[in-house]
């Protein structure tokens, strides 16, 4: 029997419900690369932080509708599961959750920061999807503490972030 709470065919809520990408990975599998694989591999981030917006690099990858959103504001499991995939991620930029967002983690900051802090890498766009997905599947809080952190950390680092990326980010949410 079909569970009410998750639109048929919705192939984002299949993938956060134990299901499988197009390339036939799971979330807990993804979630499980260590970082030099999340770093190479590039139309995993579509699946784990979708959007409305298509994919510039993924013309594969699911699009966020309204029965997406309202699965997802029904179902806490899905939500756990979206926080789960973004707590990998913070590990993997060099961040980490606290007590009051999301902090730079000084254990892992300074070697996780040379991937992606400099200006015009890829990782900028990864980050603003995240932010993005956080806020439209239900986690605003935790995409609006990213903002902060990331705007905090293009700050005290003006020289590794465009001004246009900050701007985005700035806008965002």
């Amino acid at each position: 029997m079909s569970d009410p709470r998750r639109p048929a065919g919705d192939a984002i809520v299949d993938f956060y419900s134990d299901g499988r990408d197009v390339s036939g990975r799971t979330l807990a599998g993804i979630v499980a690369w260590d970082d030099q694989r999340l770093e190479a591999v590039h139309d995993y981030i579509q699946w784990l932080f979708p959007t409305r917006q298509p994919s510039g690099v993924n013309p594969f990858a699911p699009l966020v509708t309204d029965a997406t959103v309202a699965a997802f504001d029904r179902d806490p499991a899905l939500r756990a599961r979206l926080r789960e995939a973004f707590n990998r991620m913070l590990l993997f930029y060099g961040l980490a959750r606290s007590t009051d967002g999301v902090a730079i983690d000084p254990s892992r900051f300074p070697a996780r920061s040379r991937v992606w802090l400099n200006p015009g890498n890829h990782n900028h766009l990864r980050l603003t999807r995240i932010m993005e997905s956080l806020a439209t599947l239900g986690l605003r809080e935790e995409g609006l503490a990213l903002q902060r952190c990331l705007l905090d950390v293009a700050a005290a680092h003006a020289d590794s972030v465009t001004p246009r990326t900050v701007s985005f980010w700035r806008r965002l949410l």
